[in-house]
């Protein structure tokens, strides 16, 4: 069973930075595919970013692109979500998920298709 477990989430202000990390535990790591997402209150949770199996193929949202990066390391079984010049319209739930496509270059961007989720971290950007 796969478990993930997010941290650093916290309170800053626009235009601070922000490193999210998604500790990866119980499965095989180098066959999980690693998506974050974001939800509001009362809304669907939305794709922020996903990475593949394969280290070298990855997906960032328009709506973060050339703010956030993600990035795996296959060494801590981590997987980085990097945020900078954060915006108070980035205030989420931020989520990471593992999916196990057998592909290993194939980047999973919908939550259905993830069958496991973290517990979620907090993001409050200030204006």
């Amino acid at each position: 069973q796969v478990q993930l477990v997010e941290s650093g989430g916290g309170l800053v202000q626009a235009g601070d930075s922000l490193r999210l990390s998604c500790a990866v535990s119980g499965g095989t790591y180098s066959r999980t595919a690693i998506g974050w997402f974001r939800q509001l209150p009362g809304k669907e949770r939305e794709i922020v970013a996903a990475i593949s199996r394969r280290v070298d193929r990855f997906y960032i949202a328009d709506s973060v692109k050339g703010r956030f990066t993600i990035s795996r390391d296959n060494t801590g079984n981590t997987v980085a979500l990097q945020m900078n010049s954060l915006k108070p319209e980035d205030t989420a739930v931020y989520y990471c998920a593992a999916a196990t496509p057998l592909d290993p270059f194939l980047i999973v961007i919908r939550p259905s298709e993830y069958a496991h989720w973290g517990q979620g971290t907090q993001v409050t950007v200030s204006s």
